[in-house]
């Protein structure tokens, strides 16, 4: 804690929805006053990036982009805050002194300097998910190994890690993580092979950005929230269900052996778990939407159908084979996702590409560092690329 009683954070991926909404959550509970704002980090969005460091009085704002360092620092003209570029200041900015680290930036981008984070000691808000994808085993033992604490941001973790209680872990049956079914949830395998972007991106309950926004429609989001789960509360794969809730009211269960089922319940905004991260374990004050149970009426549920959304059936596969085998479905998927937003192939096709990487490389055993994983996430991208060109090809 800084020597002002401020606490110092850090936030990497600042401009995009978490970011932005964390900012929102930084002033509703005291903006300079209550928090001292080490880093900002960003990518392209130069001029948010530099309104974010302006506005609040942050130390450094970074840019992933190097080709952005002119730009950032021109915007930043005038004023004392430091600015850098390319991925080493990233993990420059998550290396600061910060009691917490807001960790948002999307995809393996963010593990680097989330590691980083972790290794220091600081607090973890986790709002990427790849890092326990990709890398679970050996993220979970670095932010032990640093003495900080690991505070999911994630709507549907926030609320698991909000449901479970103290030194009942014994207790618990199974983990029930709830999906929005998401734009598509009605919708055929003939509807949905021909929509784009565009129409993926629309999500039906919340506001996010492009790649959560599609992640979601094709419930390759939900896929990548099960093996997080393992991960941050120690669960067996077996323990793990999906449930489709088109409301998004329930964000997620926890089921104990006495038959008990404990809900976490909330309007759906993300600065409600982002609040309780930044204040954990206090609940703070926030000025958001409360639920109105008689307007609400009804809460739905129904199974998911793994036959139109296979990306739940690739996460259990990731889960019973282990090793990097998460690594690699995150990794394929992501190349997918791009030639998806790109025209290149369709939206059912990230799945098929996913599948057969992951059958690929069933071979590869258990990474015993972070170098291993690095490793499977290259050879899985260079492989889904392979694919994509074979089928772009034959089209």
């Amino acid at each position: 804690m800084a020597e002002t009683g401020r606490r110092r954070i850090s936030i990497l991926g600042s401009t995009g929805s978490i970011g932005v909404n964390t900012l929102d959550v930084v002033n509703q509970l005291g903006g300079r006053e209550a928090f001292d704002v080490v880093a900002v980090t960003g990518n392209a969005n130069v001029a948010l990036l530099a309104e974010q460091a302006r506005t609040s009085g942050a130390k450094l704002a970074a840019t992933a982009d190097e080709k952005c360092y002119a730009a950032l620092k021109e915007a930043l003209a005038g004023t004392d805050i430091e600015v850098a570029a390319g991925r080493e200041a990233l993990i420059e900015a998550a290396s600061r002194d910060a009691d917490v680290v807001m960790a948002a930036i999307v995809g393996t981008a963010g593990l680097a300097p989330t590691l980083a984070a972790a290794k220091r000691g600081a607090d973890i808000a986790l709002a990427n998910k790849e890092c326990l994808v990709s890398a679970g085993e050996l993220f979970v033992k670095a932010v032990a190994e640093g003495g900080g604490r690991l505070i999911p941001v994630d709507s549907e973790h926030s609320a698991i890690f909000q449901c479970l209680e103290d030194n009942q872990h014994h207790a618990v049956e199974r983990i029930v993580l709830t999906a929005s079914g998401g734009p598509f949830r009605t919708w055929s395998r003939e509807q949905m092979a021909g929509v784009t972007a565009d129409v993926a991106r629309a999500h039906p309950n919340w506001s996010m950005g492009l790649k959560i926004s599609i992640g979601s429609a094709s419930m390759f989001n939900k896929a990548l929230e099960m093996i997080e789960a393992k991960h941050l509360f120690n669960v067996a794969p077996e323990q793990i269900e999906v449930i489709v809730h088109p409301q998004s009211v329930i964000h997620s269960m926890v089921g104990y052996r006495d038959g008990s089922v404990l809900a976490q319940l909330g309007c759906p905004d993300m600065r409600t778990a982002i609040g309780y991260a930044l204040s954990y374990p206090e609940r703070p004050q926030l000025n958001v939407e409360r639920l109105d149970f008689a307007k609400l009426a009804r809460l739905d549920f129904e199974a998911p159908d793994e036959v139109r959304f296979p990306a739940l059936r690739l996460a259990r596969t990731a889960l019973e084979r282990g090793g990097v085998q998460g690594a690699v479905m995150n990794a394929a998927e992501e190349i997918s996702f791009h030639a998806f937003c790109e025209g290149r192939i369709g939206f059912l096709q990230m799945a098929d590409i996913a599948e057969q990487v992951m059958d690929d490389m069933v071979g590869y055993g258990a990474a015993a560092s972070m170098d291993d994983a690095f490793a499977a996430d290259a050879e899985a991208r260079r492989r889904a690329g392979e694919l994509i060109a074979q089928k772009e090809m034959a089209a």
